[in-house]
C-alpha cells in the first residue's frame, strides 16, 4: 500500500516507528550527560574558602589571649618583684656606679650626697600633674666622693620653668631616690634636640654627655628623688617653684588584662559566627538535589 511512496518517505516512517540510529541516541545521552556536568560543580561546598578563613580566626585569637595570659603572669611578678625592691630599706650609692648591674637595682631606694650642677639643668617634657602643665627638672648632682650623676628632681609648673624661677638649693644636699633607666620611646614621641636644650624623653646617655660626659666624670645614671610629702606640701612647692619628686611606686604599665579580654572574646564572638555560617551552608546544602 505504500509501495508508491518514495524512499526517502519510507525511511523517515520507519524511523518514527524503530526509533532514532544508535549514535544519534548516543549523541543525545552525550549531551544530557554534559548538561548536569555544571550543575554538579555550583553545588555549596562546606569546605569554602570563606568558611576555611573564618574558622582560622578563633583559633588565631585564642591563641593571642592564651599568650596574653603569659605575659599578664609575667607583668604582675615583675611588678610584684620591683615593689619588693622599693620597700627595702635604702643603700648609699657607690662612688663608681657599676653600668652593668643598673637594670638588677631598678626602682631601689638610694642615698647620696653632692652639690647641684644647676647650669647643666635639663627640662624633660612637657608633662601634666593634677592637671597642671609642666616639666621635669633634671640636675647632675655633683659628689665630692665619687662620680657626677644625674638626678630628676621631680616636676616643675610651666611658669617657674619658662621663667627659670626654679629653687635650686645651694651648698651640700642628700638625696632620697630611687634608680631608673633610659625611658622606652614610641613612635609619637618626638627626637629630642639637645642644641636647643628640646628633651621630651630620658635619653640618659645622651643627658650625661650634655652635662659633660666621661671627661668631666658624669656617669649615665639617673636618680629619681622621692617626695613623700602631703597635699599641701604639694601646693606649697608648685607655688615656690621647689620640684616634686616622684611618690614611691612601680609606675610600670600593665594593660595585659584588657588584651586579654579583647581577644578571647573575639575568638567567641568568631566561633559563633562560624557555628552559623556552618549550619546556613548545611542546610543550603540538603535542599539541593543529591
Amino acid at each position: 500500500m505504500a509501495s508508491w511512496l518514495c524512499p526517502s518517505i519510507r525511511q523517515r516512517l520507519a524511523l518514527s516507528r524503530v526509533g532514532r540510529p544508535t549514535h544519534i541516541r548516543a549523541r543525545f545521552l552525550h549531551a544530557d550527560q554534559s548538561v548536569g556536568t555544571p550543575y554538579a560543580a555550583k553545588r555549596y561546598s562546606l569546605l569554602s574558602p570563606a568558611l576555611v578563613g573564618l574558622g582560622l580566626i578563633p583559633v588565631l585569637t585564642f591563641a593571642l589571649g592564651t599568650w596574653q595570659v603569659q605575659r599578664l603572669k609575667w607583668k604582675v611578678d615583675l611588678i610584684d618583684e620591683l615593689s619588693e625592691k622599693l620597700q627595702q630599706e635604702p643603700i648609699p650609692l657607690p662612688n663608681k656606679v657599676n653600668l652593668a648591674v643598673i637594670p638588677e637595682f631598678v626602682y631601689r631606694r638610694v642615698t647620696l650626697r653632692g652639690k647641684w650642677d644647676d647650669a647643666h639643668s635639663i627640662l624633660l617634657g612637657p608633662r601634666v600633674m593634677d592637671g597642671k602643665n609642666g616639666f621635669h627638672l633634671i640636675t647632675p648632682l655633683v659628689r665630692t666622693d665619687g662620680s657626677t650623676v644625674l638626678v630628676d628632681r621631680g616636676f616643675i609648673s610651666e611658669h617657674v620653668a619658662t621663667k627659670r624661677k626654679f629653687s635650686t638649693p645651694e651648698g651640700e644636699v642628700e638625696i632620697h631616690g630611687m634608680l631608673r633607666e633610659s625611658q622606652a620611646r614610641n613612635s609619637f614621641t618626638p627626637d629630642n634636640n639637645p642644641e636647643k636644650g628640646e628633651w621630651y624623653w630620658a635619653d640618659i646617655a645622651t643627658m650625661a654627655n650634655t652635662a659633660g660626659g666621661e671627661s668631666s666624670n658624669v656617669q649615665p645614671v639617673l636618680i629619681e628623688e622621692i617626695f613623700e610629702g602631703h597635699a599641701g606640701e604639694v601646693a606649697m612647692r608648685l607655688q615656690n617653684g621647689v620640684p616634686i619628686g616622684k611618690v614611691p611606686i612601680v609606675d610600670i604599665r600593665n594593660a595585659h588584662a584588657s588584651y586579654v579580654a579583647t581577644w578571647y572574646s573575639l575568638s567567641a564572638l568568631t566561633t559563633a559566627m562560624f557555628i552559623r555560617l556552618l549550619l546556613k551552608q548545611r542546610r543550603v546544602s540538603a535542599r539541593l538535589p543529591r
